[in-house]
């Protein structure tokens, strides 16, 4: 298995239209077909917890059965692309975290 995370902050000068294109799009990523499992979703209401980041406004987890189809997700992948196209403009930062689970 292979997991890759996307933690983004988005402009704050989005347009409400904006926001919601960006919402559709990164759900659909969560939705590829080989993926086996994907998760999209926003801060969770644990501010309590002075060790959790709640900066950012959206983040994905997305799990690849294996290095090469994360390969193929980050080349050939046309809802990748598509959103990448769709909504690069969208944010201001975004931090990827890539894991090899350890067994």
């Amino acid at each position: 298995m292979f997991i890759h995370s996307a933690i983004f902050w988005l402009r704050k000068d989005l347009t409400p239209a904006e926001r919601a294109t960006f919402d559709t799009e990164v759900r659909r990523l969560a939705q590829i077909p080989y993926l086996e499992r994907g998760y999209v979703g926003t801060p969770a209401a644990t501010e309590h917890r002075s060790v959790t980041d709640h900066s950012f406004d959206f983040a994905t987890s997305l799990h690849f059965k294996s290095l090469e189809d994360h390969e193929y997700y980050q080349t050939k992948c046309q809802d990748h692309a598509r959103f990448v196209a769709a909504c690069k403009t969208f944010w201001e930062r975004v931090v990827i975290y890539d894991v090899s689970p350890l067994t």
